[in-house]
């Protein structure tokens, strides 16, 4: 794990891989670590650059308070230390906010862009207001290690889910209340919609099924950008853990600038599909993970018991057929 500084905040990153700079960006209460089913997918390829955003894993919270246009900021100052002119990106949650801002910010210098369950406004309508106000009436009555156990519960329903759920609550409990909170204001208050004109990137949407925003909001922004939009069916917001296989392949293609998957089966991973991916990655992950601090450790866990949650379910879940839709640009 390295250290940057660029004046707002010391920022803790890692880098794997040779090839094409490719950055990923975590979500709200998360780390970089939260890659870890991408990561040996992407670093045969690419060199990949994964921070911890600031007040987030091990990284300090920033000095004046968090903004998604702040975060963008020192993430580019990061960048420009190691001498990194273009690079693509991708983001999940929180981190897709952030990563759209960075190729606002910089439209020539992002080639690419990845968005995975991420909007251009969160403050515009009153559920998505609602759903962002009542985590924070939950966290201040519970406290963050009872909301969290809620909102991994949420997140990953699924019996077999039970090494992502157990992982997700640690890791969400671990974030300072006000360090939690102070995010989710920062991204009720920013909005790109009157600036996504400037956006230069050949951009993916990833969006699940089922995530806790409107998919229906998804497809417009994907018709405003001309972007590929990739819907993963059976998903729920956690789309980079409960569908690997298509996260993968689906930024793989536009990484590489092959056609994206117009027909065939875009699903939430099946318990067998689980359970073949954490083996086949298992000892490479925990080689990732080698960092004993606070934001690997729930996922060292995961990857030793993932095996025994997957096993107990023998049949795999019913295939859904799942879709590619190209907005504005040919698949």
């Amino acid at each position: 794990m390295r250290m940057f500084d660029a004046g707002h905040a010391p920022i803790h990153y890692r880098c794997y891989g040779e090839g094409r700079p490719v950055l990923l960006i975590h979500g709200l209460g998360g780390s970089g670590a939260d890659w870890v089913l991408q990561i040996p997918a992407l670093e045969r390829r690419f060199r990949l650059i994964v921070p911890d955003l600031p007040g987030c894993g091990a990284s300090a919270p920033p000095r004046g308070g968090c903004s998604v246009a702040g975060f963008a900021e020192t993430l580019w100052s990061l960048l420009d230390d190691l001498n990194v002119r273009q690079t693509d990106i991708v983001g999940f949650s929180m981190g897709g906010a952030v990563a759209l801002e960075m190729a606002l910010q910089r439209p020539a210098a992002v080639p690419r862009l990845a968005l995975i369950n991420s909007l251009a406004t969160y403050g515009d309508q009153w559920r998505k207001w609602m759903y962002a106000r009542s985590w924070g009436v939950l966290i201040r009555l519970l406290g963050m290690r009872r909301a969290a156990r809620i909102f991994a519960a949420g997140l990953f329903p699924q019996p077999w889910q039970q090494a992502f759920r157990d992982r997700a609550e640690a890791v969400v409990a671990a974030v300072p209340a006000a360090s939690y909170l102070s995010m989710s204001r920062a991204l009720e208050k920013w909005e790109a919609i009157d600036r996504l004109d400037r956006l230069q990137s050949r951009t993916l949407i990833i969006a699940a099924e089922h995530d806790h925003t409107p998919l229906a909001e998804k497809q417009a922004l994907a018709i405003r950008l001309g972007a590929f939009l990739v819907v993963v069916h059976g998903s729920r917001h956690g789309t980079p853990f409960d569908s690997s296989a298509a996260t993968n392949s689906s930024l793989i293609a536009l990484l590489t600038d092959r056609p994206l998957l117009a027909c065939g089966r875009l699903a939430c991973d099946s318990p067998t599909r689980a359970q073949a991916e954490f083996l086949r990655i298992r000892s490479r992950a925990l080689e990732l993970l080698g960092d004993d601090d606070d934001c690997v450790l729930p996922w060292r866990a995961s990857c030793e018991s993932v095996r025994s949650g997957a096993a107990a379910q023998n049949a795999p879940s019913t295939a859904v057929r799942g879709s590619a839709i190209a907005a504005g640009r040919p698949v």
